[in-house]
């Protein structure tokens, strides 16, 4: 049966009783019974502090512990060490007068490092020498952080052909080393190099290249730059130089310059890498009109005639070169303007539709006059009132009048008409209803029978085909009694709009 150091069972297979925490387990050169932190961090100049302990020393004896410095690169160095009988012990190494032990015992023996420097990241070992079990051990590992300087910058190139470098983002003197992007829509391709820096840093450098053209002239582009020093990502924002001859373009030319036209005029813009230093104008056959004016970059042409009728050409300039550019300008005959064109039309419309409006008015007031001048006089036709139609109440029709007798019903005398006298016959002569209303010799009823007389200027069609109906013999009258015949003269009379009076009561077939 196997047995470790303390005389206790290690045999799996039986029985032992044996607690599983006091076997030995080696997890990435750190035991069970030794407990370190697997990391820390430290800025330079700061003081760090590396703990270490010995969880459980049951069944084990500890004699002594050590710190053990494991750079990056370059040998392994005793830097501490704690024997409980004869004290603590700091060897020569290169952290010699900066490194102790913070509790002195064997328990605890953890060590601080003041003033810490760059150089002085690696591995630290705390290792215990222990009986029977041997030596048992935990690291940690110190990162020391710098934070880096981060700049960017662009080159300015010329276009051309081949690739050449049109950025560069630079993260010097930072610990670890940072992690450089590039975005931006121009396209090319980054190179990235890294050397090392003053105290054990690392300076990233990144350049961007591509096939310079002036269409990426002034392009954003932006390097970013991440460091575990950073909250975030740090952007550095850029545009693109590349130098390149000037882009002309003539603005202002809309194919209507007719002759005569004034102020007609022409622009030149022009964007080159550097900016243009020098625009002149001319035409394509020597010098320029008298007509034209020309002030810095526009051309003005003060009077548009055949003298035009050319091809103007603007040159822009800078230190790469001079580009052109022409626009050819036809000179057209004068046309109506459009505006004037639709006054005149206008005109005319409105014209006709006041000749319209006023000959109406004039017929309608034409018409009022007459109206008011005929009176109660109908429409044509001799008798007193001129009517067309005979007096329903009346001897005759077609040419009759209103001067005959005047049929009246009478209570006691039933199925007998009486005869009255027309006082109409007084004038003589065709009496207007004017007349009529202020004769002394009427009562107050007749009056208002004639009244109603200036109510209507018609008879309704149908009276009319009536009267045809029998030949022109007269009218067939038919009395319809009356309950109360007493107020026959007021409300049983009732004037037509041709003059006559016809009754309510009576029915004419």
């Amino acid at each position: 049966m196997a047995r470790d150091y303390a005389g206790k069972c290690l045999d799996f297979r039986k029985n032992c009783g044996l607690s599983m925490g006091f076997i030995l387990i080696i997890i990435g050169g750190v035991t069970a019974h030794v407990k370190v932190k697997s990391e820390v961090e430290s800025y330079p100049g700061q003081m760090v502090n590396l703990s270490c302990e010995f969880m459980s020393s049951e069944g084990i004896r500890l004699t002594q512990v050590s710190w053990i410095w494991e750079p990056k690169e370059g040998q392994r160095e005793n830097i501490a060490v704690f024997h409980p009988q004869f004290g603590d012990s700091y060897p020569e190494s290169a952290l010699s007068g900066r490194v102790r032990f913070l509790h002195g015992s064997l328990e605890n023996p953890s060590i601080s490092i003041s003033d810490v420097r760059m150089t002085d990241e690696g591995k630290y070992v705390c290792e215990y020498a222990t009986y029977p079990s041997g030596n048992e051990q935990g690291t940690t590992t110190l990162v020391m952080l710098a934070k880096p300087k981060n700049t960017a910058s662009v080159v300015t190139v010329t276009e051309g052909t081949s690739a050449v470098v049109v950025a560069r983002c630079e993260s010097a003197d930072g610990r670890p080393e940072a992690e450089i992007t590039w975005e931006t829509q121009a396209a090319g391709k980054e190179a990235r190099t890294a050397q090392a820096g003053v105290m054990n840093t690392v300076t990233v450098l990144s350049e961007y290249r591509l096939v310079p053209t002036a269409e990426d002239d002034g392009r954003d582009i932006a390097c970013v730059v991440s460091h575990r020093t950073q909250g975030a990502p740090q952007i550095l924002r850029l545009k693109l130089s590349i130098e390149h001859l000037p882009k002309v373009r003539i603005l202002g030319y809309d194919s209507d310059w007719y002759r005569g036209r004034t102020d007609a005029t022409l622009v030149c813009e022009a964007i080159g890498n550097p900016e243009p230093t020098n625009i002149t104008w001319k035409t394509a056959s020597g010098p320029l009109p008298d007509t034209v004016q020309v002030r810095e970059n526009t051309l003005t042409v003060r009077h548009v005639d055949e003298a035009v009728n050319t091809t103007f050409v603007c040159e822009a300039q800078n230190r790469l070169g001079a580009s052109t550019e022409q626009v050819t300008t036809l000179i057209t005959e004068p046309r109506a303007s459009p505006s004037n064109t639709g006054l005149v039309a206008g005109a005319v419309v409105g014209g006709l539709l006041g000749l319209l409006l006023l000959g109406g008015l004039a017929a309608a007031l034409v018409a009022l006059g007459r109206r008011r001048h005929r009176g109660y006089r109908g429409n044509g036709g001799p008798g007193p009132f001129g009517g067309k139609k005979a007096n329903k109440n009346g001897a005759g029709g077609g040419g009759g009048n209103n001067n005959g007798p005047i049929y009246t019903y009478r209570e006691g005398e039933p199925g007998t008409l009486t005869e009255k006298a027309n006082d109409l016959q007084l004038y003589g002569s065709t009496p207007t209803a004017h007349d009529i209303l202020l004769s002394s010799e009427m009562d107050e009823a007749e009056r208002r029978k004639f009244d109603r007389l200036a109510q209507m200027e018609d008879i309704e069609d149908e009276d009319e085909e009536r009267y045809d109906h029998f030949g022109g013999s007269g009218p067939t009258l038919h009395i319809r009694r009356h309950d109360d015949m007493s107020g026959y003269l007021d409300d049983d009379m009732e004037s037509q709009r041709d003059g006559s009076i016809i009754s309510r009561t009576a029915v004419y077939v």
